[in-house]
């Protein structure tokens, strides 16, 4: 059962990192760019306005996946109480590469309204 309570936990670790990183870029977006901390791509990095832009957006994503995925990680968990470790291991296995499929499409829909936003320079299509 021990087991089993670490996978839960370790499950919502991702979900709800994304919900409270996706709140902070959502009312505060890091102060300057920087190759540290942020959403960095080389498109939101342009400038200030694109750096401000793709971290309202991508929060706004991280916040509602970060919400859906809470359940969506435990559940499937529900099912394996009391089952083997092996089991336990695959389905949590599972859920933490399809949490890490998920973060890594998130980039692309804010990829997308940068360049629906931005011309390559950064500067605002009108």
């Amino acid at each position: 059962m021990g087991f089993w309570i670490f996978c839960v936990l370790f499950s919502l670790l991702i979900p709800l990192m994304m919900l409270f990183i996706g709140n902070r870029f959502i009312k505060h977006e890091p102060q300057k760019i920087n190759m540290i901390y942020g959403y960095r791509t080389s498109m939101s990095m342009k400038n200030n306005d694109t750096w401000e832009f793709a971290h309202r957006h991508c929060g706004r994503i991280w916040k509602w996946i970060g919400i859906v995925m809470l359940p969506l990680s435990v559940i499937p968990l529900l099912f394996v109480i009391g089952k083997s470790e092996d089991i336990v291991g695959r389905i949590f296995t599972i859920i933490e590469t399809l949490q890490t499929i998920v973060i890594i499409i998130s980039i692309f829909p804010t990829e997308i309204a940068l360049r629906k936003n931005f011309d390559s320079d950064g500067n605002p299509i009108k």
